[in-house]
């Protein structure tokens, strides 16, 4: 180098500085912790993905969840992949991003890293894992935990949910939330997305996306953006997300709780079911019967009467849709596979309670509906054979 000439302390020191800076991509944070670079490399995004083409918009999906421990057990996956291949099922959804902000699979992106995103990669080889889920003509589903979300929250306090103190607020369970206010927020999070999709998900569905529900919700300060209402907010990011996503051919779904088909308020959370179904493609309401209070919709034991509840729900939410001429929205519940052992009373769940559930959504005139269990065993006599 030109610089470096004769033996010059300051020159010598100089020239080591401007050499480490051509070597090493700069990586600094700001005083709040945000990295100053760009997050995601776009020429990433810019990668084919698989072909999914066998999976037509007019598909009805019929899905299961599976963890990331799941995905990674080989018995586990060829057992699901085969309950798939010998029934009704089409698509399974996948965890991404967990609801502490893990993400599952080494993540190229930069906040991601900083944040401790990756402390513990889960999914080793996800492209495998899709690889083998296009092979079997199995829709996949990105499952990405949005606001909630410790590590980020955690590690770049511009974006998190505050206390009027200015400190991080955090949850009955000491958890940080990423604040749904915050642009640089909702950035964050599709950056996950757009990496999912790039990897080849076929749909990502946005869980966690409202505001906080526990702990001491008068404490919080969501600072001067806060002048638009939650259920705006929550629309807004949707919306925003969907443009991203749409560009690269990716459908968008939201997790919603299942009182929302049928509540007229946002019940202080920004989850209103209009303003939701004019911002995604698929709303996706947690129905499960279990979790309806005693009387709920006229019944005095909402568990032990799973179709009333399912069928009730989703017919009310699909005539709210229907006319609701800006929805773009159409319905995929979540239903009950699983049985609600911490009730004081509560019914086993087997085939006909499953059965009953299907049934109680297609009734109401919705085809697609996704099952879940949080250990991932499914009831395979609920199912219609192939």
């Amino acid at each position: 180098m030109l610089l470096c000439h004769k033996n010059h302390a300051k020159t010598v020191l100089l020239c080591l500085m401007i050499m480490i800076l051509l070597v090493i991509p700069i990586a600094s944070a700001n005083a709040d912790g945000i990295r100053t670079e760009k997050s995601i490399d776009r020429t990433y995004l810019e990668q084919s993905t698989p072909d999914w083409s066998f999976m037509k918009q007019d598909t009805a999906v019929k899905g299961i969840y599976m963890t990331a421990l799941t995905v990674t057990n080989q018995e586990k996956l060829a057992k699901l992949i085969k309950l798939i291949d010998e029934t009704e099922l089409n698509a399974v959804v996948i965890d991404v991003k967990s609801d502490e902000g893990m993400v599952m699979y080494q993540t190229e992106i930069a906040d991601a890293q900083f944040a401790g995103a990756n402390t513990k990669v889960i999914i080793e080889d996800i492209d495998s894992v899709l690889k083998l889920l296009n092979e079997k003509d199995i829709y996949p589903i990105a499952r990405i935990v949005t606001f909630k979300d410790n590590k980020a929250a955690s590690k770049f306090p511009n974006l998190a949910v505050k206390n009027v103190s200015g400190t991080i607020w955090r949850d009955r369970n000491k958890q940080a939330w990423l604040n749904p206010y915050n642009k640089e927020a909702w950035d964050y999070v599709v950056s996950i997305a757009e990496e999912a999709a790039a990897k080849g998900f076929k749909e990502i569905q946005f869980d966690y996306v409202r505001f906080p529900t526990d702990g001491n919700l008068k404490l919080i300060n969501y600072g001067n953006s806060a002048s638009k209402s939650k259920p705006q907010a929550i629309a807004d990011f949707l919306k925003y997300a969907r443009e991203k996503l749409s560009d690269m051919g990716v459908v968008v779904s939201a997790d919603v709780f299942g009182l929302v088909t049928t509540a007229e308020s946002d019940m202080n959370i920004g989850q209103l079911l209009e303003p939701l179904a004019e911002s995604v493609d698929v709303i996706c309401p947690m129905v499960y019967p279990s979790h309806y209070g005693k009387g709920s919709y006229g019944v005095a034991e909402p568990d032990f009467e799973p179709y009333k509840i399912v069928n009730y729900s989703m017919k009310v939410a699909k005539q709210r849709l229907d006319k609701d001429e800006k929805s773009i929205a159409r319905l995929r519940p979540w239903l009950q596979d699983f049985s609600a052992v911490y009730l004081p009373k509560y019914k086993k769940y087997g085939p006909a309670e499953i059965r009953a559930q299907i049934k109680a959504t297609n009734d109401a005139g919705v085809e697609e509906w996704i099952l879940w269990n949080a250990a991932n065993r499914y009831t395979v006599g609920g199912l219609n054979k192939e």
